[in-house]
C-alpha cells in the first residue's frame, strides 16, 4: 500500500501527496505542520521559498498552497524527483519548481538573502540539520526564516538567526529562527 500525507491548508488542502517508501524519507506530521503554518501565519502571499530536502514535498506544496509566489523543492533522489513533479502537476502548482540537487551543495552555491523562508528537514538519521542550518542562514533576507526539524534540540541558533519558535511532538524538534529585521 502507498502511504500518503495530505495538505492542510490554503489552495492545495485535502490533496494527497504520495509517500515512498525510501530510507530517511518521514514526512513532517500533520499536527507540527498545522504549529509550523500557525507560527508562520496563514498566507505567504509573496514568499519566496525554499524546501532544501523536500522528500514528499509535504512542506514546500503546503507554502504554495498557502500563496507563496516562488517555492524550490531540493531532492537528490531521482525517484522522489520524479514524484515530486508529477504531484506538481496534478495540482497545477506552477509557483513550485523542483531541481533535482544535493541541497548542501546547493545552498553553498546560491545567493546570500535570496528567500523569505528555507525548510531544512534533512533525513532524521543523517546529522545534516546543524550544517544545514547554518548554510541555509545566509540565504534568508531582513526578517527571514529558517525552519529546522530535527530529532534533537538545537543549543546554538545558526549565524544571524535567532530563536523564534520551538515545539516537540514525538521524536521531532521544530526549530523557527528568524533573522533580525
Amino acid at each position: 500500500m502507498k502511504n500518503e500525507v495530505r495538505l492542510i491548508g490554503g489552495r492545495f488542502k485535502r490533496s494527497k501527496l504520495p509517500v515512498a517508501d525510501r530510507p530517511g524519507l518521514r514526512p513532517t506530521p500533520d499536527r507540527v505542520r498545522e504549529t509550523l503554518f500557525n507560527w508562520l501565519g496563514q498566507d505567504l502571499s509573496g514568499w519566496r521559498v525554499l524546501d532544501a530536502f523536500a522528500g514528499s514535498g509535504a512542506l514546500g506544496f503546503e507554502a504554495a498552497s498557502r500563496g507563496a509566489a516562488e517555492v524550490l523543492l531540493l531532492e537528490r533522489d531521482a525517484r522522489l524527483v520524479a514524484s515530486l513533479r508529477e504531484s506538481r502537476e496534478r495540482l497545477g502548482a506552477t509557483a513550485l519548481r523542483v531541481e533535482q540537487a544535493d541541497a548542501m551543495a546547493w545552498m553553498g552555491g546560491a545567493a546570500a538573502g535570496r528567500f523569505d523562508l528555507v525548510f531544512i528537514d534533512p533525513p532524521f538519521d543523517a546529522g545534516l540539520a546543524d550544517a544545514a542550518a547554518r548554510a541555509a542562514a545566509r540565504l534568508v533576507g531582513s526578517g527571514g526564516f529558517v525552519y529546522v526539524e530535527a530529532p534533537e534540540a538545537l543549543t546554538e541558533p545558526p549565524p544571524a538567526l535567532q530563536l523564534h519558535r520551538h515545539a516537540r511532538a514525538g521524536a521531532v524538534h521544530a526549530h523557527l529562527f528568524q533573522r533580525a529585521a
